[in-house]
């Protein structure tokens, strides 16, 4: 296969990892056909092929794919909330569990030997039996939003070993980069530069594995090429554990700021306690963490300040 005819098709492609995805594909020579229901104005046109609006499920897709016969399909579509799955249960379902089914359904009937890789998330695991957690562990979701990614990763399963489509799923720990408004950085980097405070929720000791959304790019690309795509499981992280209190220290340094952080002691439903990934599985495949925290934090509080103050 040449560099010319690899064609990829990305849903979710306006999205905050869609976006990154699209562009490292591109800039790899890939033809990259994108999906999503914004606007074509709200869409990253420069870094797509061809770019079609849809609200998937939809039965253009069938077409589309008998037209473009990609090679691979990443699943970036779906909604991406702990909070919103513990209130509306049925829409979390219904935009992971049910639209997965029906993409995976239809690669099967019209692209069969298309490599399918799902953006699952660490929230399988609620809180892991021990650190690093391995693909290995037992899953124990603590919200609708985790269990919904397991049945995805179920479905990938399922339509590798009956049907033979390839298919993998990763395990994505804690996604940041600039253009994520959502989520502790971006919460931590708000309430400073906007209130020159800063209370968060929790002790401050939860934990979390941050990965940049460039190195998920650059992993997928890994797994496209490289995986045996029988259905497995990847976690993705940096495998560095971080405190929440560590990280609100770092963006504070970044933002050269004043103000401590303070914790109300309060942890949300559905919210893990720690996490730190044993990436050892994907670092088989040839994948290595590029963005060291530090650095990363300090290029997400800089865009988070031009994007709240201007400057």
């Amino acid at each position: 296969m040449t560099t010319q005819s690899k064609s990829i098709l990305i849903t979710g492609v306006a999205g905050f990892i869609g976006r990154y995805v699209a562009r490292h594909f591109s800039e790899q020579g890939w033809s990259v056909i994108g999906i999503d229901n914004s606007p074509p104005e709200n869409a990253p046109l420069a870094n797509l092929s061809a770019y079609q609006r849809l609200q998937l499920p939809d039965p253009a897709l069938n077409g589309l794919l008998q037209e473009r016969t990609p090679q691979v399909c990443i699943h970036c579509a779906g909604r991406a909330s702990v909070g919103l799955s513990l209130t509306d249960p049925a829409a979390d379902f219904y935009a992971s569990t049910a639209l997965t089914f029906e993409i995976l359904n239809a690669l099967r009937l019209n692209v069969p030997s298309c490599r399918f890789i799902f953006l699952s998330s660490a929230a399988v695991y609620g809180n892991p039996e021990s650190l690093p957690v391995s693909e290995t562990q037992s899953s124990a979701p603590l919200s609708p939003y985790g269990f919904h990614k397991w049945q995805c990763e179920q479905l990938c399963l399922e339509f590798a070993k009956v049907y033979g489509l390839p298919t993998a799923s990763l395990r994505i720990f804690s996604a940041y980069g600039p253009g994520l408004r959502r989520q502790v950085l971006w919460d931590i980097c708000q309430k400073v530069i906007t209130q020159n405070s800063l209370t968060l929720q929790g002790t401050g000791q939860e934990s979390r594995d941050f990965i940049h959304a460039l190195d998920i790019a650059r992993a997928l690309s890994v797994v496209a090429t490289s995986a045996p795509m029988q259905g497995e499981v990847y976690n993705l992280g940096s495998g560095r554990e971080v405190a929440i209190a560590q990280l609100a220290n770092l963006v504070l340094e970044a933002l050269d700021a004043d103000c401590s952080p303070q914790f109300d002691g309060v942890v949300p439903a559905g919210t893990p306690l720690n996490w730190q990934a044993d990436i050892s599985k994907l670092k088989t495949l040839g994948f290595t963490p590029s963005v060291p925290l530090e650095r990363g934090v300090k290029t997400f509080a800089n865009w988070c300040r031009a994007e709240l103050v201007g400057v």
